[in-house]
């Protein structure tokens, strides 16, 4: 068999980049326009109905405490906004009554750092406390906009706490989403493979095979997408109630990982034994088809949000079928009906059994 060249790696690699830097952005873009309307909205609230006369901190310290991450959202807001406020606060007040110059400075930082430690702040609230304080004292250094300045940054920490409450659906809809996705890509696979069984075709093992080494990336994503959902849970209060539903989806990342791993493995024996042009019952090829059929079923029931329980039939069907089959002659056909036996077990846990229950569910494999 032909392992990929280092140019298909590094072409395979390019285009798997390029996506997922796509699907990174994409995946974000809520977080981008909620971080630039709280922005726009801190500012307005500062300039215009506050008049100031330039709220410089207002934007940033809502864009600092909101971020692009969902995960201990409400506990980083509270933080940076603490963090902001009281560098603000101490740069302003020395600023006013010393004036700026490096000894100054070193003051300022000292006063600000030690302020937020006594507040018992962590590292984001002291950083921010220091960071904050040297851009009053440096950058901004205008003793008449004295406590101004501080306003602000209540302003945008205010702002960024009522967005932080404001979650999209979309990132609870995603694991099962995202877990659909791969439950169809197995099925393709699996009938993919049924059909090289049938006809032999060692180009079409081959292509089946690059293709099947590929997805990786794709567990990857639904484990990212189930971190995500549990953060816009525990951001959000109005979101608690979806806890129970993504905590099952987040326990079925395990199984479906087998699932896929079992197939490609699957995929890979049928690409070796059309490869050197043996033999494999055909009863395996049927049991493959079958079971693409089934998985068909469980990603549907997925995308309707549901558990996957009116799949269990099925499932159960090809897997009493695959305690009946004959044996086959080639061992590499042997492991083909092994791994098709571990999907069947681990598709049936997305239906609701457990693993116990799934893999008792199957006869004994035949003699």
């Amino acid at each position: 068999m032909r392992e990929p060249g280092p140019v298909d790696r590094l072409r395979a690699r390019g285009r798997t980049s390029a996506r997922a830097r796509l699907d990174r952005l994409s995946s974000k873009r809520w977080q981008i326009a909620q971080c630039a309307v709280a922005a726009g909205v801190a500012w307005f609230i500062a300039a215009d109905l506050l008049n100031h006369p330039t709220p410089f901190f207002a934007p940033v310290a809502a864009v600092l405490s909101l971020g692009t991450s969902y995960g201990q959202r409400l506990q980083r807001v509270g933080e940076v906004a603490v963090g902001v406020a009281v560098g603000v606060l101490i740069g302003d007040l020395l600023t006013l009554q010393i004036g700026t110059g490096a000894w100054q400075l070193t003051l300022v930082v000292v006063l600000a750092m030690s302020t937020a430690f006594l507040l018992d702040g962590g590292q984001v609230v002291v950083t921010q406390a220091a960071v904050q304080s040297i851009v009053v004292a440096t950058l901004l250094p205008d003793p008449g906009a004295a406590l101004v300045r501080w306003t602000d940054a209540l302003v945008g920490g205010a702002v960024a706490l009522v967005a932080a409450t404001a979650v999209p659906s979309a990132p609870l809809r995603r694991p099962r989403e995202q877990a659909a996705v791969i439950v169809r890509k197995i099925s393709a696979l699996l009938r993919a493979a049924g059909e090289v069984m049938t006809d032999g075709a060692s180009e079409r093992g081959l292509d089946l095979l690059a293709d099947a080494r590929q997805t990786d990336r794709l567990i990857r994503e639904l484990q990212a997408a189930a971190d995500e959902g549990m953060a816009v849970v525990a951001s959000s209060p109005f979101r608690v109630r979806h806890r129970g539903d993504l905590r099952r989806m987040a326990d079925l990342v395990e199984p479906l990982d087998r699932a896929l791993r079992s197939t490609r493995v699957l995929v890979r024996q049928v690409a070796v034994l059309a490869y050197h042009r043996r033999p494999v019952p055909s009863s395996y090829a049927l049991l493959a088809l079958d079971l693409a059929d089934a998985a068909d079923t469980v990603a549907d029931e997925l995308e309707a949000d549901r558990m996957a329980s009116a799949a269990r039939t099925a499932l159960l069907t090809v897997g009493d079928a695959s305690g009946r089959v004959e044996r086959a002659v080639e061992m590499n056909a042997e492991v083909v009906l092994v791994q098709l036996r571990s999907v069947v077990v681990d598709l049936l846990v997305m239906t609701g059994m457990d693993q116990i229950e799934s893999t008792n569910a199957l006869p004994p494999p035949p003699r």
